[in-house]
């Protein structure tokens, strides 16, 4: 049997396997009913959502905090936590107020002073908040409601960075959480979003619990993806972490669970068969799949070797390793911005996917063998494969390649080292993220060379960052455009990162739940169940 034969048996005989439940009393079956259980994309191994840019981080970090803006279906930013701001001395004074009545989960009041630091944190650690860094002179707190940015020079995308979706997001914490150390993960969950985290319930690798916070106080707006009113329906959601995908199928078809954020792709005809299950696209502009190399360390320091290994990279094998044969859910994007964003543009001459003109490149670098090691999740099907596609492809072309494979919570903790391999370190990793998050040079890490402060990878060009400065400074959408062009080129030239293709993700659910809104992270606001 093959893999897609074997997993649809599996899962078929796993449903038939789970007995069908006793009626329960009355108030177990209202609670059921309000609580929303939910299989994430992997384990939540590190909880703070600054500290790491792991999506199901970020996915964690929308439940437990809010933002000061936000941006709706256009990507246009809206205050969120904010009353409103204004703009002060031609543009060298920002001056903004929160909303009344904002409380965090411990019941102290969102103050100016929170605001400010976990700004100040957030703007250490991603690239966007560190160009906003540059610009700003000084914080200040006006009073408890209010607070301002005084700049060096004008910054007129301060509303896009504070709203900057996704990844990395610019989450409000408490004063006293905001001033760790941005390079140490904060571990107590205190925020003021709409759902509070249950730190008594987590256990990582099983399970996480949230339960409406009713202190909560919503925007009157309609919500759109992170923006407008985020009104918690579900009074307790339960995350259930099950790493085996026949596993997680037959608990959907049961009804052991309500939704399952990243299906297999070789399960889904199972699930298409049952009609209490719906399977629907909601992150519409899709995902960018990725291989990230240490520039730090042999023999990736080497941009000739960098340039082999984009030689060899064969995006049709990548996409259905990963996402299967249905290609209307995924293309080839040979591009660092991906399709459907403003800068997008076909590269075929830097990525031919040839393994004979990655062998002529190896040669010609004085390859002498050096290892190299990928560091790959075993429990994460959207990246796992993409990792032994890359493990198979660089043996074929004759480098001395280590796969080591671990829980994608090992992954993210061991991409933060800079050792050598010898000592720990690791050569490749592959990871995705959504399209938003690198549609420009302000957001994505993948373009800006910014050495040991930028994205694990580190990789270093002055004329990165200069093109990244003018393309801040440009006078206009065509001049922009042309930068934003340029320095897209260059970091795929100097294999800064290598797209392995783009895809989208049909999420499941039980057909009982409604109201789901669009965006690239799973948002557990305004679903209920009818």
């Amino acid at each position: 049997m093959d893999r897609r034969s074997l997993l649809r048996s599996g899962a078929a005989l796993a449903a038939g396997a789970f007995a069908p439940r006793l009626a329960a009393p009355a108030l177990g079956q209202d609670m059921r009913a309000a609580t929303l259980r939910f299989v994430p994309q992997a384990n939540l191994t590190s909880l703070d959502p600054v500290w790491t840019t792991a999506t199901v981080t970020s996915n964690h970090g929308y439940y437990v905090f809010d933002t000061l803006y936000a941006v709706d279906a256009a990507n246009r930013p809206r205050p969120q936590m904010a009353e409103g701001h204004e703009v002060l001395d031609d543009g060298r004074r920002w001056r903004f107020r929160l909303r009344d009545g904002l409380r965090f989960h411990d019941g102290e009041p969102v103050r100016a002073a929170d605001c400010i630091a976990s700004i100040k944190r957030w703007c250490v650690r991603d690239p966007f908040g560190q160009l906003l860094a540059r610009a700003v002179a000084e914080w200040r707190v006006v009073d408890d409601r209010s607070f301002e940015a005084r700049l060096n020079r004008p910054f007129p995308l301060m509303l896009d960075a504070l709203a900057k979706p996704d990844a990395s997001v610019c989450f409000i914490m408490p004063e006293r959480l905001a001033n760790t150390e941005a390079t140490r993960a904060i571990t107590e969950m205190i925020g003021s979003g709409p759902y509070r985290f249950v730190a008594g319930e987590y256990n990582s690798g099983s399970r996480v619990v949230y339960e409406k916070f009713d202190g909560y106080v919503p925007r009157q707006e309609a919500p759109e993806r992170a923006s407008g009113g985020k009104i918690a329906r579900m009074r307790r959601i339960e995350w259930s972490v099950i790493p085996d995908a026949s596993t997680a199928a037959a608990a959907l078809t049961n009804g052991e669970i309500d939704w399952w954020e990243r299906p297999l792709s070789d399960l889904r005809p199972v699930l298409t068969r049952n009609r209490e299950i719906r399977q629907e696209i909601l992150d519409v502009e899709g995902r960018l799949a990725l291989m990230r190399l240490n520039c730090l360390q042999p023999p990736f320091d080497d941009v000739r070797l960098r340039r082999a290994v984009r030689l060899s990279v064969i995006q049709d094998s990548y996409m259905r390793a990963a996402q299967g044969d249905d290609t209307s859910l995924w293309s080839e994007t040979r591009s660092l911005y991906p399709r459907r964003t403003p800068y997008y543009r076909d590269n075929p001459d830097l990525m031919p996917g040839s393994l004979d003109a990655a062998r002529a490149a190896l040669k010609e670098a004085g390859y002498t063998n050096g290892k190299l090691v990928i560091i790959n999740p075993t429990d994460f099907p959207d990246i796992g494969p993409l990792g032994q596609v890359t493990n198979d492809a660089l043996r074929r072309i004759g480098m001395n390649v280590q796969l080591d494979e671990s829980d994608w919570g090992t992954v993210i903790q061991r991409r933060n080292s800079r050792e050598p391999v010898e000592r720990g370190g690791w050569s490749i990793f592959h990871t995705t993220g959504s399209s938003n998050t690198y549609g420009s040079p302000a957001m994505s890490p993948l373009i800006r060379g910014q050495g040991e402060a930028g994205w694990f990878g580190w990789w270093k060009s002055e004329r990165a960052e200069a093109l990244t400065a003018e393309w801040m400074d440009a006078p206009d959408d065509a001049a922009r455009a042309r930068t934003a062009e340029a320095l897209g080129r260059l970091a795929l030239e100097e294999v800064a990162t290598i797209p392995l293709g783009q895809f989208t993700i049909r999420t499941a659910f039980r057909r009982n739940l409604t109201d789901f809104l669009e965006g690239s992270t799973p948002y557990p606001w305004n679903i209920r169940r009818v």
